[in-house]
């Protein structure tokens, strides 16, 4: 069994609504839904607002900016 990840909505009826590739076949599938619990959604607020608390000096060193907008390849790029 092959697993993708989607994005979907819950609306106030708690339908479930996902837009599917168009490599996904009709037929049955198995859905799994996750939620983030409240705990999970404030501690990974507070690990975001620390580290960037404690990388902002660092990254706003000028001495860090190595890298223009003219290095490396597009991630668009034909390959």
């Amino acid at each position: 069994m092959r697993a993708i990840e989607l994005i979907a909505d819950v609306d106030s009826s708690r339908r479930l609504t996902v837009s599917v590739p168009a490599s996904i076949l009709p037929g049955k599938v198995r859905v799994i839904v996750l939620t983030p619990e409240q705990d999970e959604d404030e501690t990974g607020r507070a690990w975001a607002k620390g580290l960037a608390h404690e990388w902002s000096e660092e990254l706003s060193d000028v001495q860090q900016d190595i890298y223009t907008l003219d290095d490396g390849q597009s991630v668009h790029a034909a390959r």
